[in-house]
């Protein structure tokens, strides 16, 4: 089943019951949404940084309050991440573990830029999504 929206392209996969739809969230910053049984998923690539941060947080913040209140967010793909985007992370962070968990999949570029503030264990770094599944279970 395909629907095609504006910003939105949403894909149902029967099998394993789980929505994936595309997130067209800026030019450089672009992802997916899976939402699975008691998790979602957010796989994003590019550029995580002050141009596309308002909408990051716009879009995740409301995909947050639709639930399931899991998050995974799958940043391994992210080439760039600046103080705007770690500011995001921190408020999609409190908004997520208010009432549900919040786990961060992350690349090497990430993962230095978060350990030079001293986030990652506010983050909650993983360094897969089988591992972020497991945290969850």
């Amino acid at each position: 089943m395909l629907k095609n929206y504006i910003y939105l392209n949403v894909y149902l996969n029967d099998e394993e019951g789980v929505i994936a739809e595309s997130l067209n969230l800026t030019v450089s910053l672009r992802g997916t949404r899976e939402v699975r049984e008691n998790c979602q998923l957010f796989r994003l690539t590019g550029l995580l940084d002050a141009f596309s941060e308002p909408t990051f947080r716009k879009v995740l913040g409301s995909k947050i309050d639709e639930g399931p209140k899991h998050i995974i967010l799958d940043l391994s793909q992210i080439d760039f991440i600046d103080s705007s985007g770690l500011g995001a992370l921190v408020q999609l962070a409190k908004q997520a573990n208010a009432e549900g968990t919040l786990q961060i999949v992350t690349n090497a570029r990430v993962t230095q830029t978060v350990k030079l503030v001293r986030l990652e264990k506010f983050l909650s770094l993983q360094t897969s999504v089988d591992a972020a599944l497991e945290n969850i279970k």
